[in-house]
């Protein structure tokens, strides 16, 4: 399970550490694609066929389902670590998610998510202000 918090900068070429921990669930090949919430999602191959899958069977002839699937599509990149354990963001990605030097890596369960520093800060505060109003949403829904 991916799970946890890190910040690490992103070097001028694009470059960022992925935590050790990380690593290992990725192995040696990943997707890195536009997130939600102008984060990127880096799925592992196993996790990426299971979406990729379920999103092949939507029904194309909802618009909401060719923007999503377009848009989620497009952005995604398959990528491999160095032997630093680095990835290299294509620029697009980087300009999406507004990724500049501080980086924030978030394991969520399936998937890891890259963050802007300025961005997840605003988010956690956001959230923080909220969390007990959604916790009161997800006992509805049986969690």
């Amino acid at each position: 399970m991916l799970m946890g918090e890190y910040i690490h900068s992103m070097d001028k070429k694009g470059r960022v550490i992925i935590p050790a921990k990380f690593r290992e669930e990725l192995e040696d090949k990943f997707v890195v694609t536009r997130g939600l919430d102008e984060c990127l999602f880096i799925y592992p191959m196993e996790e990426w066929q299971e979406l990729e899958d379920k999103l092949q069977s939507l029904p194309l002839t909802k618009k909401d389902v060719r923007i999503f699937v377009r848009f989620f599509f497009s952005g995604a990149t398959e990528c491999q670590l160095d032997k630093q354990g680095r990835i290299s963001i294509p620029a697009n990605l980087r300009e999406y998610s507004k990724l500049q030097k501080e980086v924030v890596i978030v394991g969520v369960s399936d998937r890891v998510e890259l963050w802007s520093k300025e961005k997840w800060d605003d988010y956690l505060a956001e959230a923080e202000d909220s969390y007990e109003d959604i916790a009161e949403k997800m006992e509805e829904l049986g969690i």
